[in-house]
């Protein structure tokens, strides 16, 4: 019999997988190319269930008589190993995103000799709306702390957005745009103890207890189903670190961040002259071995964020203590620095990365901001974390407005610069 091959993600099965398989089976024998959790997370949202989940469902559709994994989203490379005499799949790509990827299917099974089958899309089917309702039913905690190492292992990089809100949240959680290599959004939300106390209009300083962050966090937790990373400051006394961990994980939280440092917390945004202690090596990774120690699952991750740069000390430092915090049990390492050329930056990520190929590097460009996504990667970067941008944009926007009223004596003026309530509404699950 001909080989018909189909492409899926197989993450929703809805009626119009099952009428696009009866069809390909009219053909000839249905083999599917299953796209993998990295095939997919590079172009859109990381499926629901991972591949070997899917596989299990998909093998098992009536119609179905072989599945092969697809690497990349592209269908090229598979119908170029398994040769088939035609590829099924429904005329939505005639137009959008994958309207290049149908040019060139059909340019590679014309030379080949092969055809390409296309079918009426099935009304009243739409991927995104049944992805918008599920997603709109939540998640829970167990979910949420799993998706980012699930995040790590297939997508580079993990993209993280601050919020300090339910609502900057929800941007985070929402906000969606088409580019010409697929679907871009953010993959989860850092939650900052900077911003956290800044919206606060209180001094970042180490003063809050972790009750008081999570009241706030739970408001992020109730309208968002994205990972979320901690950001843990020092972590205090190991024995305290025991409880903040457990909660955390507890909660949902994917992750958190603790740096080297001891003492009274000083932002280290500031100069040379405020700048904390290092705490030492043996201190910081016996409170790195704490916390290891006290969570209860895998899939929760504790990351050392190294101040080595921050405190004027040379690469070499940060690669000492890197090395040491990975030793201990780190899952992962931030590595942070004032100078706005990236260069330190940059040596110690290609260093570390020669020598830890798995263990995820995590960087907030925010001095060093000219370099793109793809260029970090390109030195080691895992994680991409934008740390305090929701924050700074939404204080000049409300300086503006408050200013625009005082001056006119009446708001008119300040519409220009105002979301209309009703889209702010719109935004909010129930709101409307």
């Amino acid at each position: 019999m001909k080989t018909i091959y189909l492409g899926l993600s197989g993450d929703i099965i809805h009626p119009g997988i099952i009428n696009i398989i009866k069809e390909a089976s009219k053909h000839g024998e249905v083999l599917v190319g299953l796209l993998t959790d990295s095939a997919i997370a590079s172009h859109k949202r990381l499926p629901y269930l991972n591949w070997q989940q899917r596989l299990e469902v998909v093998e098992n559709l009536k119609g179905v008589s072989k599945v092969v994994p697809q690497e990349e989203w592209s269908y090229i490379p598979n119908l170029k190993k398994y040769k088939p005499d035609a590829i099924i799949h429904g005329d939505d790509w005639n137009t959008g995103p994958l309207k290049k990827e149908r040019e060139e299917v059909i340019a590679l099974m014309n030379e080949t000799g092969g055809k390409v089958i296309e079918i009426p899309y099935t009304k009243g089917v739409n991927s995104s709306a049944l992805n918008e309702a599920i997603r709109s039913l939540g998640t829970t905690p167990d979910i949420r702390l799993k998706t980012l190492r699930r995040l790590i292992e297939f997508k580079k990089p993990v993209r993280i957005m601050e919020a300090h809100s339910g609502v900057s949240a929800l941007i985070v959680e929402n906000l969606e745009i088409e580019k010409d290599d697929g679907l871009h959004s953010y993959d989860g939300i850092w939650s900052s103890s900077l911003t956290d106390s800044t919206s606060k209009g209180k001094p970042d300083i180490e003063a809050v207890d972790l009750t008081t962050r999570l009241q706030d966090l739970t408001n992020i937790l109730e309208c968002t189903t994205k990972p979320i990373i901690f950001d843990g400051d020092t972590g205090g006394k190991p024995e305290h670190f025991v409880f903040t961990v457990r909660t955390l994980e507890r909660n949902g939280i994917s992750a958190v961040i603790i740096e080297d440092k001891i003492g009274l917390k000083k932002n280290s945004l500031f100069g040379t002259d405020v700048l904390q202690e290092l705490a030492s090596i043996p201190e910081f990774c016996e409170k790195l071995s704490v916390g290891k120690r006290a969570q209860i699952t895998k899939d929760f991750m504790i990351i050392a964020r190294l101040e080595s740069l921050i405190a004027g000390k040379p690469v070499s430092d940060a690669l000492e203590r890197a090395r040491a915090y990975v030793s201990a049990g780190a899952d992962g390492v931030m590595i942070h620095s004032k100078e706005k050329s990236g260069d330190d930056i940059k040596e110690f990520c290609q260093e570390f990365r020669a020598e830890f190929n798995e263990i995820p590097i995590i960087l907030v460009p925010t001095t060093y901001n000219q370099f793109t996504e793809k260029e970090l990667v390109g030195w080691g970067a895992t994680i991409i974390i934008y740390a305090n941008h929701m924050l700074r944009a939404s204080y000049p926007a409300m300086m503006n407005v408050a200013k625009l009223i005082l001056e006119n004596e009446r708001s008119l003026e300040a519409d220009k610069l105002c979301m209309p309530i009703s889209q702010i509404l719109e935004l909010i699950p129930g709101g409307k």
